[in-house]
């Protein structure tokens, strides 16, 4: 009897376990400059991993594609721009480049991917900054000859600029395309839960079992978080910071977030989050944190409502938040 009980304890355990999700699978590693972690919930492990794996190779393309600074093929566009000539472009830079295009456009130029000459003036254009001001007539020059996206033309696979000036960094868009060729790739794997987080740029698949995947929004100035959000399927959270790439001399502080319109670093505030759905939702997320953070405080709703951006949370350079309704009502 009791070896019969026994038994059937074992094939209760077998059953529960057989019944039970997959655990979850995580893998990081680090591309664009920063941390990427990417979860898969409710997947075999083989599959799950092989999935990852597809995104990781995704991630690690486009930041050879993309980099400003190191050998890409970004920066033999910007080599051919600068000579006034024409570029022959993959298909897939191609698109890209229209869609920041539109992108900027829409943004009325505070986000400007064409400003990459002044982000490498003020020694961004380097793994680590180079902490010194440069000169202001050197600053000016550069406002003066107005690199903007619109100057750019892209015609099939061909790409130049009426404007010399013209040096495109996509920094301030990689990731979250990123994020949304990520959810494709996931979704291709046979995935339908995952949360993929590239430096605190973030989108969701799906949900964590029986609840949402719950994300922190980064103090700007403290470790931790100021708030925490359940996202929903499809949806994104993008952040631009004064406090992820930037240097202080002379007790101020310094980012790697220049208003195109004087060519210095941004100094009304010292973060922006936006959460975005639809369509493109990382892209969105990610470019459009940068007109929001550049606009200032003082216009931030303005800015917003231009932009048919309802989610935000912003910290102003004091220190203040401003929350849209819409986002405080999914705040925990």
């Amino acid at each position: 009897m009791r070896s019969a009980k026994f038994s059937l304890w074992l094939l209760l355990a077998w059953a529960l376990a057989a019944c039970s999700p997959p655990p979850l699978v995580q893998q990081q590693s680090y591309v664009f400059g920063t941390l990427v972690e990417i979860s898969v919930y409710g997947a075999p492990e083989a599959q799950a991993k092989q999935a990852t794996a597809a995104v990781l190779a995704r991630f690690d393309a486009l930041h050879h594609q993309l980099h400003a600074w190191q050998p890409s093929e970004l920066s033999r566009l910007n080599a051919t721009l600068a000579k006034g000539e024409r570029a022959s472009v993959t298909p897939d830079l191609a698109a890209m480049l229209r869609d920041a295009q539109t992108l900027s456009i829409q943004s009325g130029d505070l986000f400007n991917p064409a400003i990459g000459g002044l982000i490498a003036l003020w020694g961004f254009h380097a793994d680590t900054p180079q902490s010194r001001v440069p000169d202001a007539a050197a600053i000016a020059g550069w406002v003066k000859r107005q690199p903007r996206m619109g100057d750019l033309h892209i015609e099939s696979n061909r790409v130049w600029s009426t404007n010399p000036a013209v040096q495109l960094d996509l920094g301030g868009y990689a990731k979250g395309r990123a994020l949304d060729d990520a959810l494709t790739i996931l979704k291709q794997h046979g995935i339908r839960n995952a949360l993929v987080n590239i430096g605190g740029n973030v989108i969701a698949l799906g949900q964590h079992g029986d609840r949402p995947w719950r994300v922190g929004i980064q103090h700007p100035r403290k470790a931790g978080t100021l708030a925490t959000l359940d996202l929903r399927d499809g949806e994104a959270i993008g952040t631009s910071g004064d406090y992820q790439r930037y240097f202080e001399t002379g007790g101020k502080r310094y980012s790697h977030l220049i208003d195109p319109r004087n060519g210095w670093p941004a100094t009304g505030m010292q973060s922006v989050t936006l959460l975005v759905s639809g369509d493109r939702a990382g892209t969105r997320s990610d470019a459009l944190s940068k007109p929001l953070f550049i606009g200032g405080a003082a216009r931030l709703s303005q800015t917003a409502a231009r932009l048919n951006l309802g989610d935000y949370l912003a910290v102003d350079a004091a220190g203040q938040m401003q929350v849209s309704a819409a986002m405080q009502a999914r705040l925990r």
